[in-house]
């Protein structure tokens, strides 16, 4: 089902556009990855204008959208930013997944993996480090009981 989009303001039309031109090693690494239907088909735009917020990368199709996250994002200040952010995107029917920057930059295949995944286009497969896909991947292991049967340093 296709959801009206909210009007986007010009300063964050232009906001956006100006965002595109400076990505981070890590945006840039994944949008390599989704850009031009890549990754398998899906269709993602990147720096987009959605209810008031400037995402990363959004797939509209599956109404999916991935945030690539710095250490500022460990913050409890901007931890409860991101959480209330979350939660109105979520009101909009928007599926997110966060990653940090080191996911990306150290294991960009299980972040693809976990996309694709959640997009409802694969399956986990055994002795991955994705055990869970509606939970990111976050650059620590899991808690102890979450099923991950891999050893971590």
């Amino acid at each position: 089902m296709i959801m009206p989009h909210t009007p986007v303001p010009p300063r964050h039309r232009s906001n956006a556009k100006s965002m595109r031109r400076v990505m981070t090693e890590a945006e840039l690494k994944l949008w390599n990855d989704l850009r031009a239907h890549r990754l398998m088909g899906l269709s993602f735009r990147r720096q987009v204008p959605i209810a008031g917020f400037i995402v990363d990368f959004a797939c509209p199709a599956k109404r999916l959208i991935v945030e690539i996250d710095g250490s500022q994002h460990g913050e409890a200040e901007q931890a409860i930013a991101d959480a209330w952010r979350t939660r109105r995107l979520e009101r909009d029917g928007w599926t997110i997944l966060r990653f940090w920057n080191d996911d990306v930059l150290r294991d960009i295949d299980n972040v693809c993996l976990h996309i694709v995944t959640v997009a409802g286009l694969a399956r986990p497969e055994a002795g991955t480090a994705l055990t869970d896909p509606t939970r990111p991947l976050r650059g620590h292991p899991p808690l102890k009981g979450e099923g991950d049967t891999e050893t971590h340093p």
